[in-house]
């Protein structure tokens, strides 16, 4: 779902890869192997990817917002 995830919410803020990369300090090869599922990016990655897109770690990793206790919403389709 990660994967998903990132290239989704960077699509969705019309950025290239090299355009996200810019904004995480990190490759684009980098942010290429993060939407393929070859590598998976470290904490302190995930926290600047959440600043960035302005989402929750738990967004960007399941691709659901919780919205009231319990109440989940699924914002990707698989």
């Amino acid at each position: 779902m990660l994967k998903k995830q990132i290239k989704f919410l960077r699509l969705k803020n019309g950025w290239s890869q090299v355009d996200l990369a810019t904004r995480l300090n990190i490759s684009s090869s980098t942010i290429g192997m993060y939407e393929q599922g070859r590598r998976e990016p470290p904490i302190d990655i995930l926290v600047a990817m959440s600043k960035e897109f302005d989402v929750s770690i738990d967004y960007l990793i399941t691709g659901t917002h919780r919205i009231s206790a319990g109440t989940e919403i699924n914002l990707v389709k698989e």
